[in-house]
């Protein structure tokens, strides 16, 4: 029976989103011709322009189409300058996944050429791990539940429960058999020697553990495991962690395999998912074409394998394959790549080079 078309809420947000959105989106199309899925795509505002236009920076028709969509697409939301009374950024991106109850946070972290790397000697496919985010407990919970005393005392708490722990524990252990590496490993980081909650999160994390004794499971802290990242990131397969946690050690891995242009990523829920670049706006270079649009390929790649995977599609699949693989031959020629990574291209070149690799490969 011939599958319709996968519906696609677009949200190509602020700075420089709507520029590595158009790549990404090439490179979808570019995969439709070559005999993958069809697609109807819809935008929909969303983001800090958003909020100057409509004063909402995530409206109520926009999050109903996320969740009416098979999947949602994001650029990169918020900007420095426009900020809620108390001082933070918009952040809607982060507010779907709370609406949206996007729970796993899945960063791939994988190396396509030796040059994107800091590191002496680490070899093309040497960094490849997962970093998965529980992404709606944690630090983040206090996210719009925070205090502030008289201008003398602020507090956030840390939130950690039994089933956000549990469920995305079970997560990271699928993932890790998806993955099939040799062995197969899951790494919980937390900090169980000195916070409670930690103490907890491992406690659950080991209890889910149990029922998977195919899987290694082990664990890190997390100030030993920032330095492990540097020292011995091909040791790693999948780490499951709070939510602050992965924040910050999914920025230092991008750091490690170019930069946070080449950090694609997904937030999945029970029912819907939404696909994005790990970076940020940055505004400073919005409209100038030097963008690297390879975390929004990238990307795109994941939300082929969930629609893949959810809807039994052999063509979404394919498709997936074919985008990093494009990816890999178009990363692979040295001095290929937008200037963070070395390179002459523009963001859009670099885009049409993945888009005819995709082609070729067909």
């Amino acid at each position: 029976m011939e599958l319709r078309p996968y519906r696609v809420a677009v949200l190509k947000g602020d700075g420089i989103g709507p520029e590595v959105v158009a790549e990404a989106l090439k490179a979808l199309e570019a995969v439709g011709r070559a005999g993958g899925p069809a697609w109807e795509w819809a935008e929909y505002p969303c983001g800090a322009g958003c909020f100057l236009a409509q004063g909402n920076p995530l409206p109520a028709d926009t999050l109903q189409a996320c969740r009416d969509a098979d999947a949602v697409l994001l650029g990169a939301m918020g900007l420095p300058h426009v900020r809620w009374p108390d001082g933070t950024e918009m952040k809607p991106q982060v507010d779907l996944r709370f609406q949206l109850d996007l729970y796993a946070g899945v960063r791939p972290i994988y190396l396509y050429a030796s040059e994107h790397s800091p590191l002496k000697g680490a070899a093309p496919g040497s960094i490849d791990l997962v970093i998965l985010r529980e992404n709606v407990e944690g630090l983040f919970a206090s996210m719009n539940g925070g205090i502030e005393l008289r201008g003398e005392l602020a507090v956030d708490s840390m939130v950690i429960t039994r089933r956000g722990t549990e469920r995305v524990s079970r997560y990271a252990f699928g993932l890790a058999r998806a993955r099939r590496r040799q062995p197969m490993k899951v790494t919980c980081v937390d900090k169980a020697n000195i916070f409670r909650s930690m103490a907890f999160f491992r406690r659950v994390f080991d209890e889910v553990a149990a029922d998977f004794g195919d899987v290694v499971a082990e664990h890190a802290y997390i100030d030993a495991l920032a330095l492990y990242m540097v020292q011995r990131p091909q040791s790693f397969d999948v780490l499951v962690m709070e939510n602050m946690y992965g924040d910050i050690i999914s920025d230092l891995a991008a750091g490690l395999v170019g930069g946070m242009g080449m950090a694609p990523s997904a937030d999945i829920g029970d029912q819907t998912a939404v696909f994005q670049p790990s970076h940020g706006t940055a505004p400073d270079l919005a409209g100038k074409g030097v963008c690297n649009p390879v975390a929004a390929v990238l990307s795109a790649a994941m939300m082929l394998q969930w629609l893949a995977e959810r809807h039994q599609d052999e063509r979404a699949a394919w498709g997936a394959g074919a985008i990093r693989a494009a990816v890999g031959q178009v990363m692979s020629v040295p001095g290929n790549g937008t200037p963070d990574l070395g390179g002459a291209m523009s963001t859009a070149a670099v885009g049409d080079a993945i888009a005819a690799a995709v082609g070729r490969g067909a």
